[in-house]
């Protein structure tokens, strides 16, 4: 297949006359040449025209898909791996930071206490500052067949960069993390991807500019990990997801160490296929994001509220409700929150409050006015008492907003507080908001079955929910999985999917055939194959049991 399609590519992408410099933020010319989004993206559809239809070739015919739709990858021996380490410092050596093998560094790099996941060491890692730098190492990866792992905020939890157990490369985007160019009579911003959003938006308001990026997933994510894992967070029942169309384009160095643009900076296009999506999700299997234009919001005035319920079904009952009526869209944010992490936040949250240890849920609403904050809470509050809520209680001024809205946004540590010394599972699903009262409330009954502590908190107002599962050995790990297998296995039978924001990564992927279907999966590893046919980039991630990979799930490393 991939000898098929290296022509193809060849002829769309290397076409007489149309590579041009440009600005990566789109204005000044810059000395590394981008191929245009006509000729570099023609390509790219090209390549995937003709995989889909080996794709569908290999589908149809009645050979094993194991033994012809994809060989066998194999990765640079450790003696070649030593070597690229060596180009690579040769490469820097005017910059000795840029690359690390020190011990502590490689394991910091493929490990993360916020996840069950057991850590592999990278081999090295890199700290690229531009995109000509992630474009050198690109390259040497692909001389000596080295495998790269992004890494930035390290907020992900499902393995996402977690090192390759045959060694790579890790790539640590957070040299580059800064804003380019700010656009505030068009609303955008362009940055780096290893820029915190919440640095952006303290940014902004520091400059006096009235705008905010809304994607609010953990508090230490970073822009190129949220592009990557498609993730959202509590502002996404009234601004969406990252896959929506808060990231207008993208730079992005591919596996073979070109680089493309994946639309201009308009707000709008229909254009060809949207590019930037196919990125958007992808969790660093496709190439590695540089540079990003993101859509900024306009900032509008908010308060928090709380309420408590007798039971979570009263709870997503009252939310439902809430969402179907004319206040829908003054509410930024409704959260649920079950009595266990009540009782967490009332021991370890950061605020001093102290909430009845009961079901509930948080609300922010926005307004343009106190009157109209102050009428929408009305409003909310009426519903909840008719679902049986009590002690609602409306923030007085924004310290104690803010304070409230922080120890929701601490849920994971609070809730890992209640097992010293223990490890978390934390997993999310989503489905249909109709369905999310029996989705809940069956996975709460499963948890107090087996006995072991855990949290439920969700953005209840799109279906999407969280569960934290703690443990404390091996045998309690496995009832840990055997729950959450159940309880994917019942979101999928809602008409739900097995991840609302976290991702695929490792944890993952064994659902996605019986979410999507097999011809899905497989036109999504078609798409790999096309673009990255060395596998070198973010492998044993987001497919689920590849067939060009070893048992291991992660590929084989050639013998020496």
């Amino acid at each position: 297949m991939a000898s098929l399609l290296r022509p193809l590519l060849r002829r769309a992408t290397k076409s007489p006359g149309q590579s041009w410099t440009r600005r990566y933020s789109s204005q000044a010319p810059r000395t590394l040449k981008i191929s245009p989004v006509v000729t570099g993206l023609s390509g790219l559809a090209v390549g995937l025209v003709a995989a889909r239809l080996l794709w569908k070739r290999d589908r149809d015919d009645s050979t094993p898909k194991s033994s012809k739709f994809r060989d066998t990858l194999v990765y640079g021996s450790a003696e070649e791996f030593n070597n690229a380490i060596d180009d690579m410092r040769k490469l820097f050596s005017g910059r000795l930071h840029v690359v690390s093998t020190d011990s502590d560094d490689l394991k910091l790099h493929g490990m993360s206490t916020n996840t069950y996941h057991t850590g592999v060491d990278h081999s090295v890692v890199v700290y690229p500052e531009s995109t000509e730098d992630v474009v050198k190492i690109v390259k040497i990866a692909n001389q000596y067949k080295m495998p790269i792992t992004p890494y930035s905020g390290a907020t992900s939890l499902e393995g996402q960069f977690i090192g390759h157990p045959g060694g790579g490369i890790c790539m640590d985007m957070t040299s580059m993390n800064k804003i380019i160019e700010i656009h505030e009579a068009d609303a955008d911003v362009v940055c780096q991807p290893g820029l915190g959003w919440m640095e952006l938006n303290e940014t902004l308001q520091s400059k006096g500019i009235p705008l905010f990026f809304p994607i609010d997933p953990a508090p230490d994510a970073t822009i190129g990990g949220m592009a990557s894992t498609g993730c959202s967070g509590t502002n996404a029942v009234r601004y969406g997801t990252a896959k929506g169309e808060w990231f207008l384009n993208l730079t992005v160095v591919l596996p073979s160490g070109e680089v493309i643009k994946t639309r201009r900076r308009s707000r709008k296009s229909s254009a060809g296929f949207d590019t930037t999506k196919l990125f958007i999700g992808a969790e660093g299997t496709l190439g590695i994001i540089t540079e990003v234009t993101l859509r900024l919001a306009p900032v509008i005035p908010t308060t928090v509220a709380s309420v408590q319920f007798p039971d979570v079904k009263a709870a997503v009952d009252a939310s439902i409700q809430i969402m179907r009526s004319g206040v829908a869209s003054s509410i930024q944010c409704v959260e649920l929150v079950d009595d266990a992490f009540m009782a967490a936040t009332n021991k370890y949250g950061v605020s001093q409050h102290k909430y009845i240890i009961s079901d509930g849920l948080f609300f922010k609403f926005q307004g343009h006015s106190q009157q109209s904050l102050t009428e929408t809470a009305r409003i909310v509050q009426e519903i909840c008492a008719t679902y049986g809520g009590t002690g609602f209680r409306l923030a007085k001024d924004a310290e104690e907003a803010h304070d409230i809205w922080q120890d929701r946004k601490n849920a994971h540590h609070s809730g890992m507080a209640l097992l010293p010394g223990g490890k978390g599972w934390a997993t999310d699903v989503c489905v249909p908001v109709s369905n999310l009262p029996a989705l809940v409330l069956s996975t709460k009954k499963d948890l107090e079955r087996i006995g072991l502590p855990y949290t439920i908190v969700g953005h209840v107002g799109d279906g999407n929910f969280h569960a934290l599962l703690l443990f404390k050995n091996d045998e309690e790990l496995e009832l840990v999985k055997d729950a959450v297998h159940r309880m994917v296995e019942r979101a999928i039978e809602l008409d739900g999917t097995c991840t609302g924001e976290h991702g695929v990564g490792i944890g993952k992927r064994e659902f996605l055939v019986e979410e999507l279907g097999a011809g899905t999966v497989g036109l999504m590893k078609a798409v790999k194959k096309t673009i990255d046919p060395l596998g070198l980039m973010n492998p044993g991630k987001l497919y689920p049991d590849d067939d060009d990979v070893k048992k291991d799930g992660h590929g084989s490393h050639k013998e020496e």
